[in-house]
């Protein structure tokens, strides 16, 4: 990825900030996105390996408006943008027991808005750049899109329409820009603090038996972004959760 310019949206945290982290170790320059994380962002910026290799922009992925802001941003600092990676996500809980109606409409619309919308309005706001250099959009999805498993309903129908969405913007954007989506399952993140109890039960689920860390996540985002005859489709990244 040596010379390559990336947007990382929700890279101030968890698997985003890895995400930074790795394409920055390959050579890449990045421009990542925060919404609220300001204190996290400025860490992460510290924390990379390359001063200047990164830069944090503010901007709300539902806002179409912020989202070209932040693509011009990338593209008049670097002179081109050759990965998006659409990681930004709210994953509100709502445990399955206490019924449909604790799923209130701003619920809904916040996390379809942030999740589905917001990943779509990156890729459009990304396109014309990344279709100049034959470039690549990563989505991050989750199992909870596959199982219907996850922190709420809304988030598992949103991950799953964002696996929908890699595919149809496969095919709309070929054959110059590669889209495909990484799939996480359960990852170790500061997300899981006070849920130690499941987060022990969702890992002896898998067959390894091991805790998938957003440093996994971040090497398969590369790989699969590097990969030029890949499109169209689902890299689950579970320890065989799903298997």
């Amino acid at each position: 990825m040596r010379g390559k310019v990336a947007i990382v949206t929700g890279g101030a945290t968890g698997i985003g900030r890895a995400i930074v982290m790795r394409c920055v170790e390959l050579g890449a320059h990045v421009l990542f996105n925060y919404s609220r994380s300001e204190v996290d962002a400025k860490q992460t910026l510290a924390d990379v390996a390359i001063p200047g290799a990164a830069q944090a922009f503010r901007a709300d992925v539902r806002d179409a408006v912020a989202v070209n802001a932040m693509v011009k941003r990338a593209t008049e600092t670097y002179g081109r943008l050759d990965l998006l990676v659409n990681n930004a996500a709210v994953s509100p809980t709502v445990p399955p027991g206490c019924g449909l109606d604790a799923l209130s409409d701003e619920l809904w619309s916040t996390v379809i808005d942030v999740n589905v919308r917001g990943a779509f309005n990156c890729a459009r706001a990304a396109a014309p750049h990344l279709r100049a250099v034959r470039g690549a959009i990563v989505n991050i999805g989750s199992i909870a899109g596959i199982t219907g498993e996850g922190s709420s309903l809304p988030y598992a129908v949103s991950k799953s329409a964002l696996h929908g969405l890699s595919k149809t913007l496969a095919r709309a954007l070929a054959p110059e820009v590669r889209v495909s989506c990484v799939v996480p399952g359960f990852v170790k993140t500061r997300w899981w603090a006070g849920r130690e109890d499941v987060a022990d039960r969702l890992r002896s689920r898998s067959l390894l038996d091991r805790t998938t860390t957003p440093e996994d996540v971040a090497h398969l985002v590369c790989n699969v972004a590097m990969q030029e005859g890949l499109t169209g489709h689902f890299i689950v990244l579970d320890g065989g959760q799903t298997a």
